[in-house]
């Protein structure tokens, strides 16, 4: 497994950006000490390339009877085709809404009823846009038996929202993991990473 040097590669391109005192402020107006833009991770073929071989192991492990590996449009579509690739297994991928011509499809690829499909978005934050390509999956009448995602922040609200959907779910990466090794390698005092911990345990009334 790559991860602590997939974290080290986040930090040091700045996909994933820590900054405890000087927070950034999320569009739904939350105050956050952490921002990060996955989609960056497809410009570097080495990081692409771990992250690829460890969601795969991820996969084979926790769900080992996947037959189908769905990616989530737009951000979760090229890691769901490596991983497709490295577990030799087809593919699929599910827009936000149902085409406005041609066919109307919302779900371009294959699969049939008797597939099981787990399905791959690049960040999980509430699990919103993930847990509605479930939805499009099940009215085609798709089995979705789990979610995965590079990168996860465990908010409380994304526990709930996985736990009433009744849907499995398996990170490669969280934000625990991340504030843990950054911690152990000497880029966060404990006052930061005291901070960081209490912004994870209540986001939405954080305060410097």
């Amino acid at each position: 497994m790559y991860q602590k040097e997939i974290i080290d590669n986040l930090i040091k391109e700045k996909i994933v950006t820590i900054s405890p005192d000087k927070p950034f402020t999320y569009a739904s107006g939350m105050l956050s000490p952490i921002y990060t833009d996955f989609r960056l991770t497809i410009s570097y073929p080495k990081l692409r390339t771990m992250i690829a071989k460890d969601l795969a192991s991820l996969i084979k492990k926790t769900y080992p009877d996947a037959t189908v590996i769905g990616g989530v449009v737009t951000a979760g579509l090229p890691h769901a085709a490596w991983v497709a690739q490295e577990l030799d297994l087809p593919m699929i991928y599910v827009r936000p809404k149902p085409k406005d011509h041609g066919k109307g499809r919302q779900i371009e690829g294959r699969f049939s009823q008797h597939d099981k499909i787990v399905l791959i978005d690049d960040l999980v934050t509430t699990g919103g846009s993930v847990l509605q390509a479930v939805k499009a999956c099940q009215k085609d009448g798709g089995n979705v038996i789990g979610v995965s995602s590079i990168f996860t922040y465990y908010l409380p609200d994304a526990k709930k929202n996985f736990v009433q959907a009744k849907m499995a779910f398996a990170p490669l990466l969280s934000y625990p993991e991340l504030l843990t090794q950054e911690k152990e390698s000497g880029h966060l005092s404990q006052n930061q990473y005291e901070l960081l911990k209490t912004w994870h345990q209540d986001p939405w009334n954080w305060q410097v």
